[in-house]
């Protein structure tokens, strides 16, 4: 007979051996040194940063955090990653990028095309198939930057049940949410930046003209003054626009998420 999900995802993360994680100076607290709360896990193959809530949850609902081009490797990720399982929920980062992530601070030009979705996409269904198998039966979704172009193609194949995306990047605009529009019935909101020169704001502009008042499920949209690309991920501790924006990015994608969630 089949373990439930929460025993299979606690006997991983007690068993399965996992690259260590060392500890690195939190985002909000540059004085204190903190470890990430989750393990890397293999499941269906596929890496996987596995952060549960330590109080009580569901398991039947699984979070997707789809990372931004530095998977991963960047710390600042991890972090997020635990705070969304601090709001509740069991967290699961798949290595869509197989172990190789973009380094940080390298030109993403050159990497690309060899993370196209043909070569990342599978890795991630592999992820989600298997938490189906173990009992999941409500998925969310919360990408930043590339992670937003899974976001949008789990939205258009109404694998998620509601979804949040941020600074989003290499969309189709306005065609993949004319394509969301015609076939979707899962809820999404975006979080943008003043300043980002992938998703800008007349790209954002141009999704409305789309989305607003004509997506039925739902749609919402939230500017963020001030800060550029990969705010909600990563910010300078030190400034208090970069902080607001990334902490108000946060719980507004958390209210998103808990106000449309299938109980």
């Amino acid at each position: 007979m089949r373990l439930t999900l929460a025993l299979v995802v606690s006997a991983a993360l007690s068993l399965v051996s996992a690259r260590a994680l060392p500890p690195v100076t939190h985002f909000f607290d540059t004085k204190i040194d903190v470890e990430p709360k989750g393990k890397n896990v293999t499941i269906n193959g596929v890496l996987t940063y596995v952060t549960l809530p330590e109080g009580r949850y569901d398991p039947r609902v699984a979070l997707l955090f789809l990372t931004d081009v530095y998977g991963l490797p960047s710390p600042d990720n991890l972090f997020l990653a635990d705070q969304w399982a601090a709001a509740g929920f069991a967290t699961y980062a798949p290595d869509y990028f197989f172990g190789d992530a973009l380094p940080i601070g390298a030109d993403y030009v050159p990497w690309l095309p060899a993370h196209g979705e043909n070569v990342t996409t599978p890795l991630l269904l592999a992820v989600i198939d298997e938490l189906k198998s173990y009992g999941v039966t409500q998925f969310v979704a919360a990408g930043y930057c590339i992670g937003g172009l899974y976001v949008t193609r789990l939205v258009q194949n109404n694998t998620v049940t509601v979804a949040t995306m941020s600074h989003p990047s290499f969309l189709d605009v306005p065609a993949d949410f004319e394509v969301m529009k015609a076939q979707s019935h899962v809820p999404i909101e975006i979080n943008n930046a003043e300043f980002d020169t992938l998703f800008t704001t007349e790209l954002a502009a141009e999704t409305d003209e789309v989305m607003l008042g004509q997506y039925p499920p739902g749609y919402k949209r939230l500017q963020y003054n001030g800060v550029g690309h990969g705010f909600t991920v990563r910010a300078n501790a030190s400034d208090p626009v970069q902080v607001a924006a990334k902490e108000g990015a946060f719980h507004a994608s958390l209210s998103w998420i808990k106000d449309h969630l299938v109980y």
